[in-house]
């Protein structure tokens, strides 16, 4: 049997990102009605975080505890990972250890490498380059709020970074257009962008770009390993703020999304994230159950 990987959404085709979706939303109203469905009863899910994390651990962990199985936290402070053992050689003897790993780290290369020699799923948890695991999320939450997104325009606004990468991703399996605003020197990758062809237009005006659109999403402005360049980009970013007047130019049923942690008044005002529009609870809560049907389909 031949191993599967989930390094980026482009690991799945769109039938299969659409099933995920389907089977997230399903195992929601299962946990809500009380059911007990343990697929993954006495299996372990190790979790490699070099980049700390709230919501990745916490769905992962209680999404293998709901299973039936267990999760095994691994910090770079408690294992050989952060003393230089070689990835080849943690993977191989994972592998002989456990079910499946998640790996949370800077370099997109590493959880490639990672998966080259590992014999059991490996799950980007994020990296500096994608965050596929959020977008099962956000997709799932905006097709429970407002069916399917095919044909829809969606927005991102700010660093052209991991978050919007997936979102490109994303908008070539669903069928979607993105609109994507960032200051000059900030954009996404060309090479992901061009891989997109028509389905993403690259904008230098926050305002230009979210004019009837049906979803705006932002993320914070200096990620993890950036904090050195939080003042300047706060500058470069000043005009990239997603507000109520911004929000006035999408769709009046529009809905706003965030990856969290946000920095209110910064990215998102406060009035958008408590707004009617903006759905970062149920987005945020989603993260369980789209990664509950991502393990179930990589490892059951």
């Amino acid at each position: 049997m031949i191993t599967r990987h989930f390094l980026t959404l482009q690991d799945l085709s769109s039938d299969e990102f659409r099933q995920l979706l389907d089977r997230a939303i399903e195992l929601k109203k299962w946990q809500k009605e009380g059911r007990i469905f343990e697929p993954l009863k006495n299996k372990v899910l190790g979790m490699i975080f070099e980049k700390s994390s709230t919501r990745t651990r916490v769905s992962f962990e209680a999404g293998m505890i709901q299973f039936g199985g267990n999760a095994i936290f691994l910090s770079p402070q408690h294992s050989q990972v952060g003393r230089g053992e070689e990835i080849a050689d943690t993977a191989r003897v994972l592998s002989g250890m456990i079910d499946g790993i998640m790996v949370r780290t800077f370099a997109h290369e590493n959880v490639e490498h990672f998966a080259e020699f590992s014999s059991i799923p490996v799950i980007n948890g994020l990296t500096d380059t994608y965050h596929p695991c959020q977008l099962l999320a956000d997709m799932q939450t905006y097709q429970e709020h407002r069916g399917s997104i095919a044909g829809r325009t969606v927005t991102y606004i700010g660093d052209g970074n991991n978050m919007c990468h997936s979102y490109i991703n994303a908008a070539m399996l669903l069928d979607f257009k993105l609109n994507i605003a960032s200051p000059e020197g900030y954009l996404p990758d060309q090479e992901i962008v061009a891989k997109a062809g028509g389905r993403v237009e690259l904008f230098n005006s926050a305002l230009d770009a979210s004019e009837g659109v049906d979803l705006i999403v932002t993320d914070v402005w200096a990620s993890m390993g950036q904090e050195e360049e939080a003042d300047e980009r706060a500058k470069t970013f000043a005009e990239f703020q997603v507000n109520t007047g911004l929000m006035s130019l999408a769709k009046p049923d529009a809905l706003f999304m965030h990856c969290l942690p946000a920095h209110r008044g910064e990215e998102v005002t406060a009035e958008v994230m408590d707004s009617d529009q903006s759905v970062v609870w149920d987005e945020a809560g989603n993260r369980l159950h789209a990664q509950k049907a991502l393990l179930e389909f990589l490892m059951a």
